[in-house]
């Protein structure tokens, strides 16, 4: 990826997430930690998923893939994170700023339209039990996780020749911990007005574009749901969509008050950031096992099959 001749700085300074030496390593072991767990957890669910033949289901494959993009996520931002925790200069090249920009649109991105494909899973299952085994076939959960990694990948390109287009004549302290793009708007020399607009009607289309099928799904799931005569029925539902709302409200949340409020510097748009970016990818796996009956089933039975595995 090629940059204007005329770009003089060639790398910016990170602020982090504090300048105080004495809570750095403190931060250091805490993000280690929640990495560690962000790991874990994720490979554990992509794991299982695959090793247990009764989460061959379409609901499951479209969570494996949740947590493959989790992993990739958290470790677009998270290593680079600890080490500036660990170092005295926290800087990075333009280039490789811009790479950061590209990749957390990348997997943000998709991970938000596969939300809403998730969304639409579950209002296919349960307002079109009978059919669902049609609706859902395999060949289209196959193309709709291709179209949502077709059409973040746009988004990323796009989104990335923003930043590409911009010079970087005096400013090149980044007050983050992270290069994102609505960070580095106040740095340029450029005319940014254009910049800002695409990268607002970016995230309305992407991520409004997302959050209303979204809605609209759990809107006739809920009236679907509460139309049921049986009460376990109603639970069942409820207690399935509880887990992905749950995610849903996390991701979109942060991330869009992160894209569409106007960078302040302040201590919500670090808050907002981790939340969607660190936060979000180790909660999600714990979030659809610990309400999930069929996942917990599952880690008992591969329990069983280990320890049986271990008695031989």
């Amino acid at each position: 990826m090629a940059l204007r001749n005329h770009t003089t700085n060639s790398e910016f300074v990170l602020t982090g997430l504090s300048d105080d030496r004495h809570v750095q390593p403190l931060l250091f072991v805490l993000f280690l930690g929640i990495y560690l767990l962000t790991l874990m957890g994720n490979l554990t669910l992509l794991l299982l998923i695959r090793a247990d033949s009764r989460l061959h289901t379409p609901m499951y494959f479209f969570l494996s893939n949740l947590s493959f993009l989790d992993l990739c996520f958290s470790s677009v931002t998270v290593p680079k994170l600890l080490k500036d925790l660990l170092s005295e200069k926290k800087t990075i090249s333009v280039e490789g700023c811009l790479a950061q920009v590209f990749f957390v649109f990348l997997t943000a991105g998709n991970e938000a339209c596969l939300l809403s494909v998730m969304a639409y899973d579950r209002y296919a299952a349960i307002c079109h039990p009978l059919l669902y085994g049609q609706v859902m076939s395999n060949q289209l959960c196959v193309r709709l996780v291709w179209g949502s990694w077709s059409l973040a990948s746009l988004n990323a390109l796009v989104i990335v020749l923003l930043g590409v287009d911009l010079d970087f004549c005096d400013g090149h302290i980044i007050h983050h911990y992270t290069c994102e793009l609505p960070s580095l708007f106040p740095l340029s020399c450029s005319d940014v007005s254009m910049n800002v607009s695409i990268l607002s009607f970016s995230t309305v289309l992407l991520g409004l574009g997302n959050f209303l099928p979204i809605f609209f799904s759990y809107a006739r799931i809920i009236h679907n749901t509460l139309s049921m005569s049986s009460t376990t029925g109603r639970s069942k539902a409820f207690s399935t969509c509880s887990s992905h709302l749950m995610a849903v409200i996390l991701f979109f949340g942060s991330g869009l008050i992160r894209y569409l409020m106007p960078p302040s510097g302040s201590s919500l748009d670090l808050l907002s950031s981790l939340q969607y970016s660190v936060i979000t990818p180790m909660l999600n796996p714990l979030i659809y096992s610990l309400k999930n009956t069929e996942v917990k089933a599952a880690v008992r039975r591969s329990l069983e099959k280990y320890l049986q595995y271990l008695r031989w």
